[in-house]
């Protein structure tokens, strides 16, 4: 149980850790919001989302998406699209937010952050695909009580680190007041999203002419 368990951790510690959509957007929560608190339906809502997937792919799901060819086409036809929309707002907001007045100004209502941090989640191809396949495969070779280690670890993971970002966001509003560095990385995950709706766009052509 122990080696699920450890296994669980690192897996999800794995898939989490690159820059992506999600995580872009409850770092970015926690240093526009005025206060730590005021962004935790983001980080919230991303781990509720997360904990809902690893539970959908742990019980089997990854076998009806992989199964389903058209389905995988749909899903990354969305997600490009969803990515470059995204990519744009970050490069955007980028040169609008300067200073802390400013920040607060384009700091999302609690309603807001949930659905938004509901759609990175769920419309989010490539982190449904990740997640179901990696961790819906490497599950199927445990049972019992030790594939319910292996799940509760991925999860437990995901919930650490999302408000983990949102408190990391904070600090760096209370370090960065005139907003420079939060300005370079929206920049820096805009070019990376753009790279990954990129790559899913390859992806889907290549299926698409197999």
């Amino acid at each position: 149980m122990v080696e699920a368990f450890i296994h669980g951790i690192l897996l999800a510690f794995g898939l989490i850790l690159p820059l992506g959509v999600q995580n872009v957007f409850i770092f970015n929560q926690g240093a526009i919001q005025p206060q730590f608190n005021r962004a935790l339906p983001a980080a919230l809502t991303a781990a509720i989302c997360d904990t809902l997937l690893i539970l959908l792919a742990v019980e089997g799901v990854s076998l009806i998406i992989f199964q389903w060819l058209w389905l995988k086409q749909i899903l990354y036809g969305v997600g490009v699209v969803f990515m470059l929309f995204i990519g744009y707002s970050l490069w955007k907001s980028a040169g609008a937010q300067t200073t802390v007045q400013d920040r607060v100004k384009t700091a999302l209502t609690g309603r807001k952050q949930i659905l938004f941090a509901a759609s990175v989640s769920i419309f989010n191809p490539h982190a449904i695909l990740d997640t179901i396949g990696v961790i819906g495969t490497n599950s199927l070779q445990y049972e019992g009580e030790t594939k319910w280690a292996f799940t509760l670890a991925a999860i437990g993971i995901s919930w650490l680190w999302f408000f983990g970002l949102a408190a990391a966001g904070r600090m760096l509003r209370t370090a960065d007041t005139s907003g420079k560095w939060i300005a370079i990385f929206n920049r820096i995950s805009a070019i990376t999203i753009w790279g990954i709706a990129c790559y899913m766009l390859i992806t889907l052509l290549r299926d698409l002419t197999a």
